[in-house]
């Protein structure tokens, strides 16, 4: 059913057909480097200046010590980046970007190392800031809607805690939309590619009227599911439909002043990836039954569970279902049994407005005020049968039941008012700045059964079976996937404010050295409430709630950041620094247990050395960056059991790893333009990542004080999705032909990563994956005698169609932790690993009418 944002969007696009994003703009390795230039312009022969705002004021990225990649929009559209999940390909190695699950309705974002795996609770933070035109987005849902018209994508690595705030440890993502010209023009652009996609824009800007200009970018973006689902009327797996509508003005009444004021609003539906069985019981775990049968190293060597001491096991390792499909070296385009799917929903809203007023040429006063909205209701039934419970046929009853579907809905809504003032004191450069930020979040989730196998068993052979739907209210159990039938597994309400003062100065002791000095001192409050805990209201049956250990947040943390560096130019074409930063991830408590246990925040400290280089004439651009850094607190989760009132249940219990955790990297880029027309990139990360080893006791996932105790075992933790080699590049050629502006573009980028974990408590590994993005533009082709343009494309992602497995989750491989007693699990549960496949080849054509 399409949304009011959808009819609108669709109104506004009746004369388009399809299309992805693109414009023009800066643009940094690993892409062609043009600043300020039509889209499908012709470069020049040298490279262009790259203008960044990533120190709060315009200056030359090859003259700013910071480490930073800047995307322009004309590289977006030559890498077909619709949204920021297109980004996971690796186009910028120390960027990594994955769904959160299989599911691309939440993101996590890391750079440098800092990549948060369950971000994906309302007390818990990013490491990684995202900001659109300054305004930073205090969640990971959302943020994969539709982009509009970027001019570009500043990516700035390490620590940014000075100037942008908490949760940048590793660092900021600042997406920079194209502001309104006052002049007429625009472009439509239309397309269609396999899976059933189409895509459509439209970008207009107005001619001025009355010191107001105005800009309307109206997107259109679909792609048909890549999993079939076979039972008939339900969506299958890896779908996306998304529309968005954005309106910016720009009001300039005198020279000196500036006014943007932006409206945006987006519709999203998705559906997960699908999590395929990869294996049966890789670890040989052997059934117990009902009475503990030891472990024995030469019996069961793999069959542990991570952070976990027991000595027996029970419970029985059962078959897979009848149908089920294993399947570890591919992803598959049906699914082996067809479950109750229907897409995520995401709908964000929000304004921006940002007054600059040159008081005199040496200060400029600024205003920056946001206000955003998003509510993400979830659905996900990727796993079907590949996931607990775990039955087989000859059950009974309930137990019958199995195929859990993750359901789960968050509302939130966010302010921030910024104010700053930038000038020139003599040889200083300053920016100082007060800022505030409230943040209201709400969510709950729950995970009914929505299958049941039907069958008998003769001899021990299945003689008949059938799989039967669920009734979606009252079939799990009595409770079931219909909103008002659910049984809240959990349920939270968190309200975080943060205040902040800041400033930093840059003294330009010479022509050659810059001092630069900064600090940040913050003021975070947090205060959650847990409203459900498996179905048990916490409001209303406080005895349960205070017999499980439940305590509200009510937590303040105050945070000073300070920052040092020195800046040198040691000739016209070589710029070197030294860089000392800190920054801090903000505290919190998992709602996934049931006495909502409180983390504190982590901090970091980074020391950073960089070369910033050109040669042969200005048509070759090297920059290097060696970087140490120091995580103290890390927030890091251990899957477990928390005995309760009701009960046990496993969980994810969220604690601050003691020690320093270590990450130590490399960054190199190069661009060289060898002859015109001609641009060559290159991208390499080199990131070590260590956490020293946590001792794991019954008290750290109880909240009490630390015990030791016969049970405590050392875990070894993993900083997901962080490559120890990760390398990019890309080969941009244009040729033109005719005597006009007309000419043929060939793109063709590819992105290496080795393989990395995707779970911090397990070291299972994902795939290392090699994919190849190309796509051929024939550009500027006139039409008629006006100043009308067509560009024409063939577009291509993961040319080679690799099957690369993204996510493989081993906690279904493995026994339960501790239930029945502190020494002996169960493998009633025990299955095999499951996980997600990366998007296969997609291609399709393109046209883009300019007037």
């Amino acid at each position: 059913m399409k949304s009011t944002t959808s009819l609108a969007v669709l109104a506004l696009l009746d004369v388009m057909f399809t299309s992805p994003l693109w414009a023009a703009a800066a643009q940094d390795a690993p892409a062609p480097i043009v600043v300020a230039a039509a889209d499908d312009a012709v470069p020049s022969e040298g490279l262009d200046e790259i203008v960044v705002t990533a120190t709060k004021r315009e200056t030359n990225a090859q003259r700013t010590p910071i480490s930073i990649t800047v995307l322009g929009g004309d590289s977006l559209k030559q890498r077909r980046v619709l949204s920021l999940v297109d980004l996971s390909d690796g186009s910028v190695p120390s960027l990594r970007i994955a769904p959160f699950e299989a599911r691309t309705n939440a993101l996590t974002i890391g750079i440098r190392g800092i990549v948060p795996l369950d971000a994906n609770q309302p007390a818990r933070e990013q490491g990684v800031g995202i900001y659109i035109d300054g305004v930073y987005l205090g969640r990971q849902h959302g943020v994969n809607t539709s982009l509009f018209d970027v001019e570009r994508v500043e990516v700035l690595k390490g620590p940014q805690g000075t100037l942008f705030g908490r949760n940048t440890e590793g660092g900021a993502l600042s997406i920079v939309n194209r502001a309104p010209t006052g002049e007429f023009g625009g472009r439509v652009t239309g397309g269609i590619g396999n899976y059933g996609a189409y895509n459509g824009e439209l970008h207009l800007d107005l001619p001025e009227f009355y010191n107001f200009s105005v800009k309307i970018d109206g997107v259109v973006q679909h792609q048909d599911a890549t999993t079939k689902n076979p039972l008939a009327g339900q969506s299958g797996w890896n779908l996306s439909d998304r529309q968005g509508l954005r309106a910016a003005v720009r009001w300039q009444p005198f020279e000196g002043l500036t006014n943007d004021f932006a409206y945006d609003v987006a519709h999203t539906e998705t559906t997960p990836f699908y999590s395929q069985l990869l294996n049966f019981n890789p670890n040989a775990c052997p059934s117990g039954g009902t009475a503990a049968v030891p472990i024995r190293a030469s019996l069961a060597p793999n069959c542990v569970l991570p952070g976990t001491a027991y000595t027996g096991l029970t419970g029985t390792i059962r078959p897979p279902l009848p149908g089920v499909i294993i399947n570890s070296t591919s992803r598959q385009k049906v699914a082996d049994i067809g479950v109750p799917q229907q897409p995520s929903v995401d709908n964000t809203h929000g304004f921006i407005n940002t007054l600059k007023y040159k008081i005199t040429p040496d200060l400029e006063l600024r205003s920056i005020t946001g206000w955003r909205g998003v509510t993400s209701s979830q659905w996900d039934n990727a796993g079907g049968a590949h996931r607990p419970p775990v039955v087989a046929p000859g059950c009974v009853g309930t137990a019958c039941n199995f195929s859990r579907y993750s359901l789960a809905n968050l509302k939130q809504n966010q302010f921030s008012q910024e104010f700053q003032a930038v000038g020139t004191l003599g040889p200083v450069d300053y920016v100082g700045g007060l800022y505030y930020f409230i943040e209201n979040v709400s969510d709950d989730a729950a995970t009914p059964n929505s299958m049941a196998i039907s069958g008998y068993t003769t001899a021990g052979q299945t003689s008949g079976y059938s799989y039967v739907v669920l009734d979606p209210c009252v079939g799990s159990g009595g409770f079931g996937s219909q909103p008002g039938c659910r049984s809240i597994d959990r349920a939270s309400e968190v309200r975080s404010r943060s205040y902040a003062v800041y400033g930093q100065g840059t003294w330009h002791a010479t022509d050659e050295l810059s001092v630069i000095l900064g600090g940040r001192y913050t003021t975070d409050k947090k205060q959650g409430e847990l409203l459900f805990s498996r179905n048990i209201n916490y409001r209303t049956d406080p005895i349960r709630a205070a017999a499980n250990g439940y305590k509200p947040l009510d937590e303040t943390w105050n945070r000073f950041n300070p920052m040092a560096t020195i800046g040198y130019q040691a000739d016209e074409d070589i710029y070197v620094y030294a860089k000392y930063a800190t920054g801090y991830r903000a505290g919190g408590a998992s709602s996934r247990t049931s006495n909502y246990q409180a983390f504190d925040p982590e901090d970091v400290k980074s020391y950073e050395v960089g070369l910033k280089s050109e040669f042969f004439d200005r048509r070759a651009r090297f920059n290097l960056t060696g970087y140490i850094m120091d995580r103290k607190d890390s927030q890091v989760d251990i899957s477990s059991v928390q005995f309760t009132a009701t009960g046990n249940f496993n969980n994810l219990v969220t604690i601050n790893a003691p020690g320093n955790t270590k990450i130590r990297g490399i960054e190199a880029d190069l661009t060289f333009r060898p002859i015109e027309g001609l641009t060559l990139n290159a991208s390499y990360a080199y990131t070590y990542t260590n956490i020293p080893p946590v001792l794991i006791t019954a008290s750290a996932v109880s909240g009490t004080p630390p015990v030791t105790t016969s049970t405590s075992v050392y875990q070894q933790f993993y900083i997901v999705f962080t490559p120890r080699n990760a390398a990019s590049g890309a080969i941009d050629y244009e040729l033109p032909i005719g005597k006009g502006d007309t000419a043929v573009r060939f793109h063709l980028d590819a992105a290496y990563s080795q393989a990395t974990q995707a779970f911090d408590q397990f070291e299972t590994k994902n795939d290392a994956s090699f994919l190849v993005n190309g796509r051929i533009s024939v550009t500027q082709i006139k039409m008629g005698d006006g100043d009308q343009t067509l560009n024409v494309s063939l577009w291509g992602r993961n040319l080679f169609d690799k099957d690369v497995l993204f996510r493989r989750d081993p906690s279904n491989s493995l026994p339960a932790a501790p239930s029945s007693s502190v020494t002996t699990g169960s493998v009633s549960n025990v299955l095999g690993d499951y996980g997600n496949f990366n998007q296969q080849r997609t291609f399709g054509i393109e046209g883009t009418v300019r007037f």
